[in-house]
């Protein structure tokens, strides 16, 4: 196998944590919404807990998909 095969390969890898943060993100905002719904009340504390969810998680496919440019162009 090439290098330019193995540098896809390992960035494609890289990328796959993508997949758990769509399906997390998912998650989160299915929860903020039941949230809301079953206690309006409740709309501001949720709004900044599911903001500050959305920002870590998706903090964690910035990480990877930097990654995956550093193997893809760097390495």
């Amino acid at each position: 196998m090439t290098d330019v095969g193995v540098k896809l390969i390992a960035t494609a890898m890289a990328l796959l944590p993508l997949v758990g943060v769509a399906l997390a993100l998912g998650r989160i905002f299915e929860a903020w919404l039941n949230g809301v719904a079953r206690n309006p009340g409740a709309s501001e504390k949720l709004q900044q807990v599911g903001y500050l969810a959305f920002a870590l998680t998706e903090a964690i496919a910035l990480f990877a998909l930097i990654v995956a440019f550093i193997i893809l162009f760097v390495g």
